[in-house]
């Protein structure tokens, strides 16, 4: 309750923000990128500590980060199942592992494994070990057994959210937060995660940017914005009408405060010039400035949000006819051959169920139609996974592609100031002065952020950050894979209108059904390996 917190620079991101998530309570976290939701979950679960103010919780407690979808190199499957788990669990299941790799011959590592093993039954790793194979059937059709020890980072992004979440909603937590769990996900898997929240008992404070999932689930929505935050009690439907009447109330109470202080001040210097003639009006002079330093000591009412303003500008430029051309491609393992000619201009969307090819097609696309080397990291800094190809893909002629990945994964980027990247100049084709990377940023709404180090934004900025790159770096091919998953709804639409603008041509893996709509050709990866353009969107999950 009363919650503040300030950031690293000494800005004030928020403060006095309480709020309350009852018994089996399904309430959303809204706001613009940057608010501070995330932040606010991390209290939640005790990650960082407020500067003022605190929270309180009862019963065990289930958390899934907003970037799940980046996992480190080695990270395996049972990796990820542990960080989930309980944290009696976790630290059995840790115990055991380490046992089992210093297993050997002697019997002293034969009784510490031993011992291990009785205390992963007695934390319920068991139990546990049934839930983790419940998720793998339900994500990957495998069992747990044959699953186990594959790295997490041959999952698709929207396979390890889809895993996490089964483990989480069939869990033993009664409270869970949920960052962004939506992201990643494909249109039946966002429906399926509508209905398992919808029918959970468990009390669930979520942050998602997706208005359908948010009109589906919540039945309350906490707004953070203008650096406090407010709870409208009903459901996500009549949200934006309750946003209007509070900012049109905060305007009125403004303006009477601006009407009594002005009152004041009149009275003020009345009596002044009273005074100034009369030592018996001296008294009230004082008076009278004694009641408008306390009125305006007491401060002005709350402000209401300021509105976004968010201008992307991303030129492209003229091509050949032909921007992509792919003659028999397959994607081993995950299509047939397919044939496929963009032309330049064309907005098409790339659709599909997870883990279909969507992503390694838009990587593919991105490295001029190469398989990736064996042990290399791309410039961008994103792992890529050993998809290999047969067939050809082949970019037309003066196309330059620029690539948006889903996972935010540059490492590139990390550890340094986004001003810096913009002024530096060896990232992505930037390099401009000061002034002009000011201006830059105060366009995306990221000047304030221009001293934050990439990694310390929120998903939201970060993502505004690569999309600024990709407008600096004159690509002429946008491949965009999920790029709204992250955005607010400002940003989003902001996007669509450069994207609208673009001289080029623009290739995006996308299951934002309204992003959808600003497409003119649709890309089906179907489940069975077939890849065909369909005359609409289609969901399909064969």
């Amino acid at each position: 309750m009363g919650v503040g917190h300030v950031l690293p620079d000494g800005r004030e991101l928020f403060t006095d923000v309480s709020f309350r998530v009852g018994d089996g309570a399904k309430v959303a976290l809204v706001g613009p990128n940057g608010a501070g939701k995330t932040t606010l979950l991390r209290m939640v679960a005790g990650e960082i500590q407020p500067v003022r103010g605190s929270f309180v919780r009862s019963g065990g407690l289930g958390v899934m980060s907003q970037f799940i979808g980046s996992i480190a190199d080695g990270t395996t499957l049972a990796d990820l199942a542990l960080s989930l788990a309980a944290p009696a669990v976790r630290g059995a299941g840790e115990r055991l592992r380490a046992a089992e790799r210093a297993l050997d011959a002697t019997e002293r590592t034969q009784l510490r494994y031993a011992d291990a093993l009785a205390a992963w039954g007695e934390a319920g790793g068991y139990a546990a070990e049934v839930e983790f194979d419940t998720a793998a059937v339900a994500t990957l059709g495998l069992p747990w057994e044959k699953v186990r020890d594959r790295p997490a980072s041959t999952l698709s992004g929207g396979e390890q959210k889809r895993f996490a979440l089964e483990l989480l909603l069939r869990g033993p937590d009664e409270v869970l937060l949920l960052d962004e769990p939506d992201n990643f996900l494909d249109v039946p898997g966002k429906r399926w995660l509508e209905g398992r929240i919808r029918e959970s008992v468990k009390s669930i404070l979520y942050v998602s940017h997706d208005r359908e999932l948010l009109a589906n689930t919540a039945k309350r929505v906490i707004t953070v914005e203008a650096g406090t935050a407010w709870t409208h009690p009903g459901g996500f439907a009549s949200w934006h009408e309750a946003r209007v009447a509070r900012h049109d109330r905060l305007d009125e109470q403004r303006r009477r405060w601006d009407e009594e202080k002005a009152k004041l001040e009149r009275l003020v210097t009345y009596y002044k010039v009273k005074a100034a003639h009369n030592d018996g009006m001296a008294s009230r002079l004082q008076a009278a400035r004694t009641r408008l330093a306390k009125f305006v000591e007491a401060g002005p009412p709350q402000e209401k949000a300021r509105e976004q303003s968010i201008r992307m500008r991303l030129g492209g430029g003229r091509t050949g006819k032909r921007a992509v051309v792919c003659s028999g491609l397959e994607l081993d393992g995950l299509t047939y051959p397919f044939d496929l000619e963009v032309w330049f201009g064309d907005r098409v969307a790339v659709l599909g169920a997870n883990g279909t090819g969507k992503s390694h097609f838009l990587r593919l696309l991105a490295r001029g139609g190469t398989d990736p080397e064996p042990d290399t990291v791309p410039a961008s800094g994103e792992a890529l996974s050993e998809v290999r190809h047969d067939g050809t893909a082949r970019l037309g002629a003066r196309v330059r592609p620029g690539h948006f990945s889903q996972t935010h994964d540059r490492p590139d980027l990390a550890g340094r100031t986004i001003l810096d990247v913009l002024v530096g100049g060896d990232v992505d084709r930037a390099g401009m002065t000061r002034g002009d990377a000011m201006k830059s940023l105060s366009r995306y709404e990221l000047a304030e952020q221009a001293d934050q180090r990439f990694e310390t934004l929120s998903g939201g900025q970060q993502a505004r950050v690569l999309i600024l790159l990709l407008e600096l770096s004159g690509a002429t091919l946008l491949l965009l894979d999920e790029p709204t998953d992250n955005l607010d709804l400002a940003s989003a639409e902001a996007l669509e209108q450069a994207i609208a603008a673009f001289a080029g041509t623009v290739l995006a893996v996308t299951h934002d059904r309204w992003f959808t709509r600003g497409f003119d050709r649709f890309v089906l990866f179907s489940g069975d390996g077939e890849v065909i353009e369909t005359p609409e969107p289609d969901w399909d999950v064969r």
